[in-house]
C-alpha cells in the first residue's frame, strides 16, 4: 500500500472515529444548568477535546492497523466480497 494512500486511509478513519467519539458523555450547559448568555443550552459545558483527539487517535490507530493488515495480506479480498462474481466464476 503506497504511503499516500495508507495516510488517506487514516485519516478518513480517524475522522468518522471522531465523529462517533464527540459525543459520548457530553454534559451540556443545560445538562449542567449553567448557561453561559449568547449561547444555546446545547453547547457543551466542558468539551474536553484534547482528551477526545487522544481516544479518536488511538481507537482510529487500532481500526486503522487492522484494515491495512487485512489489504496487505490480502485476508479478504474483493473476490470474497463479490457475490456475483461467485456466480459467475465456479
Amino acid at each position: 500500500m503506497p504511503a499516500f494512500s495508507a495516510f488517506v486511509l487514516f485519516a478518513t478513519i480517524w475522522f468518522l472515529t471522531l465523529f462517533v467519539v464527540l459525543p459520548i458523555r457530553l454534559k451540556t450547559q443545560g445538562d449542567v444548568g449553567e448557561v453561559t448568555p449568547g449561547t444555546q443550552q446545547s453547547t457543551p459545558a466542558d468539551p474536553q477535546i484534547r482528551k477526545r483527539f487522544v481516544i479518536t487517535t488511538i481507537v482510529a490507530t487500532a481500526i486503522w492497523a487492522v484494515v491495512v493488515w487485512i489489504i496487505v495480506t490480502r485476508a479478504i479480498s474483493l473476490e470474497d466480497m463479490d457475490i456475483l462474481y461467485r456466480l459467475t466464476h465456479p
